[in-house]
């Protein structure tokens, strides 16, 4: 028995000029909201520490395992909402997001923090992240559009951690760091109207142009082995390790590094907010080049600059216009790295399966997030200082600007064993 008939398995083509916007809305609003508590939960660690005394190494512990579940729950939530509708997948995952934010300040033990932050708060983010709502986006959007379209949606991340993070100040400073979380869980129920924008399956879609063309359609196992067995498509999950390395220590331990610099904690939130603010700019605009340059070339300048910046950034002084020019720098290239990656996964392999394919390059940039999040604090811990920290974030930026070079952009073959 099929769920083809419901609401939700409803094959949907791509929308009418006058709903896109809505579904951009939608798609963009909802990434806004979870990846602005997300990336704003940074700000609460220090507050965290001193509650719990649990150590600035155990509180990192559960941030960086939240970095990696996010990247864990991706591809799974990818193929559910590939086969059974993307509009249930983000119910669950807006709710779990809400619940895991609000218990949070209730917790008193690191097995506690991981369960709120990092299995219920993020694993609820990634079933409601990019994954599902840049393959819905590419669904539902006509195939000149998705360039752009993407870079509409990561904007929308963007924009969320902008308007996040000084709400989350000012309202630490009004009612306190506990309550000010509990109010940031429940504004992301706000994202429940994409439920029902965003409804319907990729899989369903591409069943019929499957029927169309004579062809069979890949199973979920088939389109993982022909990804896992295409070089370019493992080079371009490399490079997002590094992403995810470099995005997770700055949304964690920024406003810690800036700490340690002996500046004042509200330009540790100003930074964040920077960040979110710039990369609304490198969003919309990498989402503008996608088609007009080679996503692979523009993957490797994103890395490349990244490096770069860092580098300059350690031998400048620490006042507070450095770090905010230092933050618009890294905003810019922050998640700028998501529409070009999305568009390479798309153009390789198409859009059916693209959730799960995306979510499983997704996971690859959140074991890198484990990696920055958790070596953040505990090499802090160690030493007192981040500078190793930078410098493996150095490395790993030329390493990815080079291996992005060697990804053939190209429609990937199907395996001649489901051709008919």
């Amino acid at each position: 028995m099929t769920n083809n008939h419901t609401p939700q398995a409803t094959a949907t083509k791509p929308a009418a000029p006058l709903a896109l916007w809505l579904v951009l809305l939608a798609a963009s609003g909802a990434f806004a909201l979870t990846m602005g508590t997300r990336q704003t939960m940074g700000l609460f660690l220090s507050a965290l520490n001193t509650s719990t005394g649990l150590g600035i190494g155990s509180i990192s512990l559960a941030f960086a395992f939240g970095q990696l579940w996010w990247g864990l729950t991706q591809p799974f939530a990818g193929a559910v909402a590939d086969r059974i509708g993307t509009g249930r997948v983000i119910l669950i995952g807006v709710a779990l997001v809400a619940l895991g934010t609000f218990i949070t300040p209730y917790m008193t033990t690191t097995a506690g923090l991981i369960f709120a932050i990092g299995v219920l708060a993020a694993g609820g983010a990634g079933m409601a992240g990019p994954s599902v709502l840049m393959a819905a986006t590419a669904r539902l959007v006509p195939v000149q559009k998705r360039g752009l379209a993407s870079g509409i949606v990561n904007a929308g991340g963007s924009f969320g951690q902008f308007l996040m993070a000084p709400v989350a100040i000012s309202l630490t400073a009004a009612v306190g760091w506990a309550s000010a979380m509990q109010w940031l869980g429940v504004l992301v129920l706000l994202a429940l109207p994409a439920v029902w924008v965003l409804k319907g399956n990729s899989n369903a879609l591409a069943a019929q142009a499957a029927a169309v063309s004579g062809q069979k359609a890949l199973t979920a196992r088939e389109a993982i082995a022909q990804a896992l067995a295409t070089p370019s498509y493992r080079y371009l999950a490399a490079g997002f390790l590094v992403c995810g390395f470099h995005v997770a220590f700055l949304a964690t331990h920024l406003p810690g590094v800036i700490a340690a610099c002996g500046l004042a904690p509200e330009v540790g939130g100003w930074s964040l907010a920077v960040i979110g603010l710039f990369n609304i700019v490198g969003s919309l605009a990498m989402g503008w080049a996608v088609g007009r340059w080679r996503m692979k070339s523009l993957l490797s300048l994103l890395y490349a600059t990244r490096g770069l910046a860092v580098l300059i950034f350690l031998f400048a002084p620490k006042t507070p216009a450095v770090v905010l020019v230092f933050a618009a720098v890294m905003g810019i290239t922050f998640l700028s790295t998501v529409p070009p990656t999305a568009g390479l996964v798309a153009k390789m392999f198409g859009t059916a399966n693209m959730a799960m394919l995306f979510g499983i390059v997704m996971l690859s940039h959140q074991i890198g997030g484990f990696l920055g999040a958790y070596l953040g604090g505990s090499v802090f811990q160690a030493t007192g200082s981040y500078d190793w920290v930078w410098y493996i974030d150095i490395v790993l930026a030329v390493g990815a600007a080079l291996v992005n070079l060697s990804i053939r952009e190209a429609r990937v073959a199907r395996p001649a064993a489901t051709a008919a």
